[in-house]
């Protein structure tokens, strides 16, 4: 059998007996502990998938950054070599 939180509450309501009064808190301490880690189970969830979305961008984003360099060195290799300019040793 199992009781809701506020089944347990009515029942301690009618119970006269030390000990089942002394169970009845106990067990009203269990659901408020477990209605807790239920919150916080809940809000690292969310804090779970807030990051995944986050890392999805990160990957576009270092593929972007891969890319540019890749195009930056192309233009390197490609360029002409420049005539040097200023005091020349050899004449």
């Amino acid at each position: 059998m199992a009781f809701t939180e506020h089944g347990v509450l009515m029942l301690s309501s009618v119970l006269n007996s030390g000990k089942a009064i002394q169970t009845n808190i106990q067990i009203m301490r269990i659901f408020t502990k477990v209605r807790q880690m239920l919150l916080d189970t809940t809000e690292i969830k969310l804090d779970i998938v807030q990051i995944q979305k986050k890392l999805e961008n990160h990957d576009k984003n270092i593929e972007l950054v891969f890319s540019y360099l890749d195009e930056l060195i192309e233009k390197k290799e490609d360029e002409k070599p420049r005539t040097k300019i200023g005091y020349k040793n050899d004449r």
